[in-house]
């Protein structure tokens, strides 16, 4: 399970590597890099790479100010696929990830705005 800490903008610690791009978070491995067709949204294509792997829940880090929008039909398939979603600013969500059970829990963060 992966350890998230020291969150600034622009920047997070993940099991002591420094990561300067957006991340996805699962339980079994850290994807880097993570791109999102129009970087201030998230639709569903965006999480191809990691849909099956989904656990039962998802915190989204929508920013430093909150600026990531997912579009309601993301959240609206996630939650048919059993799958609850927190949208929170990203240093919450970095704290409410550190709060639950890493094995059951998944952090999508945009790390910038």
């Amino acid at each position: 399970m992966a350890r998230l800490e020291n969150y600034s903008f622009g920047r997070l610690t993940v099991d002591g590597h420094e990561h300067t791009h957006d991340l996805i978070v699962l339980p079994s491995r850290v994807v880097g890099d993570w791109w999102r067709r129009e970087g201030h949204s998230l639709h569903l294509e965006d999480l191809d790479g990691v849909l099956d792997d989904l656990p039962e829940r998802l915190i989204v880090g929508c920013g430093a100010y909150g600026r990531l929008k997912p579009a309601p039909t993301v959240l609206a398939a996630l939650r048919r696929r059993g799958v609850e979603v927190e949208l929170l600013e990203t240093a919450a969500a970095v704290q409410r990830y550190c709060e639950l059970d890493a094995g059951r829990t998944a952090a999508a963060l945009h790390l910038t705005c």
